[in-house]
Parts: structure tokens; sequence; C-alpha cells
């Protein structure tokens, strides 16, 4: 067949079909990036400015004297494909504050936290189902204190955002630990055992690798 004839018969086409045969590349071109899947790992930073961490410890099992770490740094690692995420976070004993300088002291001294040694606190989680941001549940992981690593179990409590850790989002968790279990073991007569933490955390986009 004459190929020039065939050319003449597609332009007579009707308007009609010939853009039911343009449609299928229309909406390949056109919408594939609204169809184009998020990246199965993103990697949020803790903002350092907005994030806290507290404790609390009671003295005579009756009064509780709170303190607040210093920078809070860290990261949440996100798996979307999987529906997990991972919460790593460092809390400065060096820089930690309370509302009396004696007891200041006292908490970033060898007889607690032993700042000078130990200026940092590391805590690392393991992955968690991200729906718990939302409804809370448990947050296991590992911290390290004083230089001793122990399994430790948090509570991340729920959270009224529909997507927390968006904007002005923060993850809330508490939970407790023996101090005995980090080689604090003075004042046994007149301070509790339990140490209570609290960590709000918000986050901010990770930095671009150089």
């Amino acid at each position: 067949m004459d190929a020039s004839r065939h050319s003449g018969r597609h332009k007579q086409l009707p308007r009609r079909r010939r853009d039911w045969i343009r449609l299928p590349l229309y909406l390949a071109v056109c919408c594939g990036a609204a169809r184009a899947e998020p990246p199965r790992h993103e990697v949020l930073q803790l903002d350092a400015a907005r994030s806290q961490a507290t404790f609390t410890v009671k003295v005579l099992w009756l009064i509780g004297l709170k303190g607040e770490f210093g920078a809070v740094q860290g990261s949440v690692a996100i798996d979307h494909f999987r529906g997990t995420a991972r919460v790593e976070a460092t809390l400065a004993t060096d820089d930690l504050r309370m509302r009396s300088q004696h007891y200041q002291t006292w908490a970033r001294s060898a007889e607690f936290f032993d700042a000078e040694h130990f200026p940092k606190i590391d805590f690392a989680s393991t992955a968690f189902p991200l729906v718990r941001l939302r409804t809370g549940g448990t947050l296991d992981g590992w911290l390290t204190l004083r230089g001793i690593a122990r399994p430790v179990q948090f509570r991340i409590l729920p959270s009224d955002c529909p997507r927390p850790l968006t904007g002005a989002c923060s993850m809330r968790a508490d939970g407790r630990i023996s101090r005995g279990d980090f080689g604090m073991h003075s004042l046994r007569g007149s301070l509790a055992e339990k140490v209570s933490l609290r960590l709000r955390i918000f986050v901010v986009p990770a930095p671009d690798p150089p």
C-alpha cells in the first residue's frame, strides 16, 4: 500500500477517534509523576532547638527532684515500605539543668550521671510500627548511661495529631530505669531506686549529604 495514501487516511480519522488514540500517551506523560512512589527510606533529624528530655528522681520517696538534659540530638529513620521506624537520641548530661544549683552539681557528679567522664546518654530503639506514633505503644531499645548499656522499654504516648512528627507535632515517650543497673549506688537510704525519664522530640528534614 502506498505510504502516502496510508498517511492521508490517518489524517482523515475523526477527531474523536484521534483523541482516543492520543489519550494513553497523554496520561503516561502527564500523570506518571502523580503515581510516583514515595522514597522507601526517610531520615529525619531531631530538632535540638525544640526537643526536650527530662528526668525525675524522688528523695525520701516523697519529694521529686526534676532536671532537664542539655541538647537533644539524634534522628528518626523511617522505612515506609515496612511501615516501621527507629529512633536514636543523644542527651547531654554535662549541660543538665536543675532549679537548685546544689542538686545540679550533685546530679552531674560521680554519684549520679558522672558527667565529667560520661557527658552523653545514648538511646537506640529497635524498629517499631509507625502507627504507634499516633496510637501509642511500647518503645524498646538500648540505653547507654555511664558507659553501661542495658535494654530498656519506654512508652510512646498517643498523639492528638493525625500526622505525628510533622510541623508542630511531637513524639512523646516516657519510662523508668533502675539507677543501680547503671552503677548509681549512692544514697540508697534516701534516694529512690527508680529514675523517670521523659522525652519529647520534634523533627526537621535531615540535611542533604555533601
